[in-house]
């Protein structure tokens, strides 16, 4: 997968998924704000839809490819595992930070892999799959940030998620702004509070 690795003077190492049309560049500086010393891996997504980058597949606005995203996620995950081996950063230590599309991929990380991340930020995601048993997450801290007003992600579904995560175990922060669906200071703000509590 096409990615950026930063090496830090952590163990910690913070993995950036982007939002759809992003790349590797654009959450950079979410990290140098969250955490500035941590290890940095920011990855590309590797499905296009109308030349833009996703890290999977939809059938429409919301809709999720379920077959695609099971894959792509176990693609995440195996990338992960080689580029720890390759870069040599701790494994049990990555913790997601991912907007939008970039967050559904992560929540899904979750949905399927036990101890696949150490801890998640995710800014506005949705509920990757409904009806499967979730591995467990016990004390999993996970940082869900969210828009009043957003379009895409209503309330329910934010609401939907923390209780799934919550049910798994996960320590979930749910944090709501008067907003869209777009990324506000305010809300990478409550996250480095968070990750400095947590973490």
């Amino acid at each position: 997968m096409q990615h950026i690795f930063q090496k830090g003077t952590t163990a910690t190492t913070l993995l950036l998924l982007h939002g759809t049309g992003g790349t590797e560049q654009d959450l950079l500086p979410l990290a140098e704000m969250i955490s500035p010393s941590a290890n940095v891996l920011s990855v590309r997504g590797n499905v296009l839809e109308n030349g833009m980058p996703r890290f999977f597949r939809r059938l429409a606005e919301g809709v999720f490819d379920i077959e695609d995203l099971v894959f792509r996620t176990k693609e995440l995950q195996e990338f992960l595992d080689e580029a720890a081996r390759n870069y040599e950063f701790d494994r049990s230590k990555v913790i997601a930070i991912g907007y939008s599309n970039g967050a559904n991929i992560a929540g899904s990380l979750l949905f399927h892999y036990k101890n696949a991340l150490q801890a998640a930020i995710l800014f506005h995601p949705m509920v990757p799959r409904r009806g499967v048993a979730l591995p467990s997450l016990t004390e999993i801290p996970v940082f869900i940030g969210a828009g009043n007003n957003d379009p895409i992600c209503p309330p329910q579904e934010t609401n939907d998620l923390a209780a799934l995560l919550q049910d798994a175990g996960a320590d979930v922060q749910l944090s709501w702004h008067s907003f869209g669906h777009q990324l506000t200071r305010d809300e990478v703000a409550a996250a480095k509070t968070w990750f400095e509590e947590k973490l």
